[in-house]
Order: structure tokens, then C-alpha cells, then sequence
């Protein structure tokens, strides 16, 4: 196990997943709650926080698989946000027995298109490589973090950001493996009792995977009203309590 990680808690393990641009330091207001009555893992996925870069093309789904399998874990709940989201989504389609809950918070969804708003918003940012700062300011310069830039964690996502638009430039590659076939295709295959969290806030693009979600057979939708793509921070002890309620029933 060559990613960095820390373990919060006792009793069944939950799996938390961070998102893209981001590392486990966005779980640190969510963990704690959660690891009151759980064993919480926060791991920083491969090429951000502190474990190592992408030298090669990047399998976040069997990264997830070598932790569980490092931690003896037969079994866990996966909770994932943004890209997180997609991994644990991709994750549970391909080890549907690994999985006993899926909770997602605003997740990607492999085989889905980004609208051309989002595209050129991308583009901007790699466009202003190799300017750190330039590209942390234009990654956050998008209303779908109009909420959380405006929060008193508004230091705290510009210093993750940062750190991890840096991290980028030792990477070796950008290409990332994904579920064959795609699983915007195979919605209707998830058999895992999932929670789905958004907050009325987010972007387009992620308001209409929301919709898709709803061909999953055992999926439940919780809005959190004024969020926007982070209300892991924003929000936390709304999620935690979403988070909570879904797994005690």
C-alpha cells in the first residue's frame, strides 16, 4: 500500500473518497462525526495529498480494491464525493460484494460528457499552466463553488487547491482507466442500497447526473438547500447526519 491514509474510530468500516483537485483533508469535518461510531478511512487518492504521482495510467477502482484487501476489509460502506463518487459508483458495479452501502455526494459518472461550459472552464485552467496561482484562482473562479468560496473555508479549499494543482505537474500522465462499458450505460445493474447528496447549488452538469441516478433499482436523494459542489465542507454536519441515518436503517 503505497497510498497515504488514516484511520479514524471503530466498527464497520466506511471508505471515504475525495474528489478531483482535492485530497483527504476535505473530509476533516465529516470524519470525526462519522467515526463516533465507525472505523472512517480517509485515503488521498493516487497523484494528490501525499501519495505518489501518476507515473502510469491510473486505476482508481483497483487502488480501492489493494486498500480494502491491505485492511483485511471484506466489506465496507463507500462514500464519495465528486470523482470520488464515480470511483466508488465504478467500484461497486465491479465488486458489487465489497460494497454493504454506497453513499455519493455530487459524483461523477463514467461515460458522461461534460457540457461545453464546464469544457471551456477546464480549458482556461490548463491553459494558465504552469502558473499555479493563476490556475488555483480560474479552478475556483466558477459558480459552482460560489458557496464555499464565500464560506469560512474559503482558505482552506484555496490551499488544498493549490497543493494539489502543484502535485499535478509531477505527474507522468492524465490518462485514467474507467468502468467498461461505461457506467452512465449500467445504472440500472447497481444492486447496492445508495444515498445520493446534492446540494441545490451545484452546476448543471451534476443536477442532470442526478436524474440519471434515479434508473438505480435501491437509491434515495437528499438535497441539501443553498450547497453547492462542496457541502462536505460547507455543510458538514448535514451530510454527516444524512450520512448517518442512511446507515443505521
Amino acid at each position: 500500500m503505497d497510498l497515504h491514509y488514516e484511520i479514524q474510530g471503530q466498527g464497520e468500516p466506511i471508505v471515504l473518497l475525495h474528489g478531483g483537485g482535492a485530497d483527504s483533508r476535505a473530509w476533516q469535518f465529516v470524519a470525526p462525526q462519522l467515526a463516533k461510531n465507525y472505523q472512517v478511512i480517509t485515503f488521498d487518492g493516487r497523484g494528490a495529498g501525499k501519495s505518489p504521482p501518476l507515473l502510469e495510467a491510473a486505476n482508481f477502482v483497483e487502488d480501492l480494491k489493494n486498500l480494502l484487501e491491505y485492511f483485511n476489509i471484506k466489506q465496507a460502506v463507500l462514500v464519495g464525493h465528486s470523482i470520488g463518487g464515480q470511483i466508488a459508483t465504478d467500484f461497486a458495479l465491479a465488486y458489487p460484494n465489497r460494497v454493504s452501502k454506497l453513499v455519493l455526494i455530487a459524483p461523477g459518472l463514467s461515460g458522461s460528457q461534460p457540457s461545453p461550459d464546464v469544457e471551456e472552464w477546464f480549458e482556461r485552467v490548463r491553459k494558465a499552466a504552469p502558473d499555479a496561482e493563476k490556475m488555483t484562482q480560474l479552478a475556483l473562479d466558477h459558480p459552482v463553488h460560489n458557496v464555499v468560496m464565500s464560506s469560512p473555508q474559503q482558505e482552506l479549499v484555496v490551499a488544498i487547491t493549490r497543493h494539489n494543482i502543484e502535485r499535478s505537474f509531477e505527474w507522468k500522465t492524465f490518462e485514467m482507466l474507467w468502468a467498461q462499458p461505461p457506467t452512465i450505460e449500467r445504472l440500472s445493474e447497481i444492486q447496492t442500497k445508495t444515498l445520493f447528496i446534492i446540494g441545490t447549488e451545484d452546476m448543471k452538469d451534476n443536477l442532470h447526473t442526478a436524474k440519471l441516478f434515479k434508473q438505480v433499482p435501491n437509491i434515495r436523494f437528499a438535497w441539501i438547500d443553498g450547497a453547492d459542489h462542496t457541502p462536505i465542507l460547507t455543510h458538514p454536519d448535514e451530510v454527516s447526519s444524512l450520512i448517518l441515518n442512511f446507515l443505521s436503517k
